[in-house]
């Protein structure tokens, strides 16, 4: 008697919630193989920190001699060669951070325009360089990327990024019309956010933007309020017998002690974990600044007697006081601090600047999928799981991974490269993988969600981020 022996699937289900989530792109691919080669690459983006991001590590080959393998080229051609849009799964990621309330935008948010470098060797990647790079602290050769960051009190995530490619690259330097600098990008990313009607209460920025006139005019241009840092050298013309400099208004404060302030106003700022600490802050009245003028100079500091360098703020904003006061600026300044936490996280744990690629496209391809994983962390955080022993949903005819034969490729098909990232991931658990120092969903929560799980749940682990819609204030 004839036993029917049903057929294997082309390549294992990834965890449920992972599916759900990549599905919302599925559209955005015109073939099953792109399907396909999307979630795998998520997949490998989200596995423990240990391991490395890299094309080779995200195939499972072996390192360098592992290049030439298949299940490599696939992932190559994905990143560079293939047929879909960056900015369309750019696009559709802010739909689906738009659409969940626990991570909808809201005037009280702020955009965070910021730089980051990473080192790379070599002259033959696109915007690669000799320049500076914060996370290295020198002149070093490498890509500098300016990115754009909603965020609140309880929820961060990157918007956009554009990379930055050094006056180097282009025959007239740095007069070539099609050289841009960082402040000149970074207009370009406020444009993005203002054109998909993104709600912001003001643009945050460091000293490199705060400096930048081009830039603050270009905001006020845009009537785009904002909170700035400048530096504490920072000057404005003014007779010899008036106060030319910020550190000047600081000095002048009338600080005697926290009995006797002067100008100085306590304020306290509140964190996550229930702490608050006292800050004082000062309106400084000096200069083209005041409170009843366009612009406002805050300084706010822990020790206004020490003004310490690495923790005293001088910001310049464009809020009026009557809307803003010295609290509400320290706090919207304050929201900056998580675009360090988001660098952390997408450079230790999802791999930002391990891509093994080297022209353009497949590098922004890169840091768009980076960003998708990051946002499926919040996504993941908020829906509910799968219940335990839900069969996997059958695949739909048009999402069937072709087989070697039918793409006119050698090799095997993405099942063989694709179990050992699902079975890594789904095991993540085990070891306490997670986003180093997050505030969002540990990815080793993924381990609870295989479809095919029957023992019961474990404890979870401790939430690093308060849920909204009443999340604590940074």
């Amino acid at each position: 008697m004839a036993v029917e022996v049903p057929a294997m699937s082309a390549s294992p289900p990834v965890p449920e919630p992972l599916e759900a989530y990549a599905a919302q792109f599925d559209d955005l691919f015109t073939r099953a193989s792109q399907r396909t080669a999307f979630r795998h690459y998520l997949a490998g983006l989200l596995l423990p920190a240990e391991r490395n991001k890299t094309l080779t590590a995200l195939a499972n080959v072996e390192p360098v001699v592992g290049a030439q393998a298949p299940a490599a080229q696939r992932l190559q051609w994905f990143l560079g060669e293939s047929t879909w849009d960056a900015a369309a799964i750019t696009a559709r990621r802010q739909e689906v951070l738009r659409a969940d309330p626990a991570t909808a935008p809201h005037p009280g948010g702020v955009l965070i325009l910021d730089e980051t470098g990473d080192r790379k060797d070599g002259s033959k990647t696109a915007h690669v360089g000799r320049q500076y790079l914060g996370n290295r602290g020198k002149i070093e050769n490498g890509v500098v990327s300016v990115s754009s960051i909603w965020a609140d009190d309880g929820v961060y995530y990157p918007l956009a990024v554009e990379p930055y490619t050094p006056a180097s690259w282009f025959a007239g330097g740095k007069t070539d019309p099609a050289f841009r600098t960082k402040p000149q990008i970074a207009l370009g990313l406020v444009d993005q956010a203002l054109a998909a009607a993104w709600p912001l209460r003001a643009v945050v920025a460091d000293c490199l933007y705060g400096e930048h006139h081009g830039f603050t005019a270009g905001l006020g241009g845009r009537g785009v309020p904002y909170v700035v840092a400048l530096k504490p050298s920072h000057t404005w013309w003014a007779l010899s017998e008036d106060i030319g400099a910020v550190w000047e208004v600081a000095a002048q404060g009338g600080w005697v002690s926290a009995e006797q302030p002067g100008a100085w106003i306590a304020v306290e700022r509140p964190f996550r974990d229930g702490q608050t600490t006292t800050w004082w802050a000062l309106e400084g009245v000096a200069g083209p600044y005041g409170a009843d003028r366009s612009r406002r100079l805050v300084i706010a500091t822990p020790d206004p007697a020490t003004l310490p360098e690495a923790a005293t703020w001088y910001l310049e904003t464009t809020l009026p006081a009557a809307t803003a006061d010295l609290a509400e600026i320290v706090r919207l300044y304050g929201l900056r601090n998580w675009v360090e936490q988001q660098y952390k996280q997408v450079k230790a744990s999802l791999g930002w600047s391990q891509y093994q690629v080297r022209g353009d496209t497949a590098i922004r391809r890169h840091w768009a999928l980076v960003q998708c994983a990051f946002a499926f962390c919040w996504w993941a955080e908020t829906h509910p799981r799968a219940a335990a022993g839900q069969p996997p949903p059958e695949t739909p005819q048009d999402s069937r991974v072709e087989t070697p034969d039918e793409r006119g490729e050698k090799g095997s098909g993405w099942g063989s490269v694709l179990a050992p990232a699902v079975a890594l991931l789904a095991r993540g658990a085990a070891a306490g993988a997670g986003l180093a120092g997050t505030g969002v969903v540990a990815v080793a929560l993924l381990a609870s969600l295989e479809r095919a799980a029957a023992s019961p749940a474990a404890a979870s682990p401790p939430r690093l981020a308060p849920r909204r819609p009443s999340p604590q204030p940074l």
